[in-house]
């Protein structure tokens, strides 16, 4: 790992992999190895990978107050430019989703291509207020019961029914050792404020935006509005809950891979 200076805040990267340049953006709590690590052996085949810890997530230090978008975008693409990487690929998950389309609108000259994952545009609805409410409510009485809310509604119904109780109990267990806990705090302050909504016509790149139909955490109405939204993107649908690089993390490997490889051929 490394880190690159920028604007107060210490980021922590990683590079992984040869082949054309692609990031991957983390979701709400999620660092650069628990969002990821599981999908490298994938993507780092034919590509060259950077996974970025963003504030709020991993080791990254950092000193402002109040997260935007702003911020976490310049952190990737400073983490982007000490890795060398000038044009790239760019896949976006949850909340990584809004960042990811800040980058490819405000800097198009970067982004060869986007994917975005269980993404949403606009966090501000009461729905998202009233359950990012709950989040850090849950989060300053006991982070444990925040992490079984995540089981439960991140996955679909049928797959944590199908989950023994050792199953979900070490799901829990490592939601709770990964995260810091302030970090997520901020980070879900900025998920019910963030609105990128305006910023999609400019999205030039080849987009595939995937949406989830179990997503209990942001329904899947979200991203079939980025989809129709993004002037020419192309739209696919896993059969999952938010967690969807988890619980269906073969075929979210294969939809991207196939992406790519048509739009930045290896």
């Amino acid at each position: 790992m490394q880190s690159v200076q920028i604007n107060g805040a210490t980021v922590w990267y990683e590079v992984v992999g040869q082949g054309p340049d692609l990031v991957l953006v983390s979701g709400t709590g999620g660092n650069m190895h628990s969002n990821w690590d599981h999908l490298l052996p994938q993507f780092s085949k034919s590509r060259r990978v950077l996974l970025v810890d963003y504030s709020g997530s991993g080791k990254t230090l950092d000193s402002h107050p109040r997260l935007t978008v702003e911020i976490l975008a310049e952190q990737v693409l400073a983490a982007a430019q000490a890795a060398g990487m000038e044009r790239f690929d760019l896949v976006g998950y949850s909340l990584g989703t809004c960042v990811s389309m800040y980058i490819a609108a405000m800097y198009p000259e970067k982004v060869r291509s986007l994917v975005l994952l269980a993404g949403f545009s606009d966090g501000t609805d009461s729905r998202n207020v009233l359950q990012t409410t709950l989040w850090q409510e849950l989060i300053a009485r006991d982070p444990a019961l925040f992490a079984r809310m995540i089981v439960l509604n991140g996955m679909s119904p049928a797959t944590v029914a199908s989950m023994t109780q050792a199953q979900i109990d070490a799901w829990v267990q490592a939601i709770c050792q990964n995260n810091d806990w302030h970090g997520i705090w901020r980070q879900i302050d900025l998920d019910r404020r963030v609105n990128v909504s305006s910023l999609l016509k400019d999205i030039k790149a080849p987009t595939l935006v995937i949406g989830c139909l179990q997503d209990q955490v942001i329904p899947i109405e979200h991203a079939r509005k980025l989809a129709s939204d993004i002037a020419g993107a192309t739209y696919a649908e896993l059969d999952a809950g938010h967690l969807a690089p988890f619980e269906k993390s073969t075929e979210f490997g294969e939809m991207v891979t196939t992406f790519l490889n048509k739009n930045s051929p290896v």
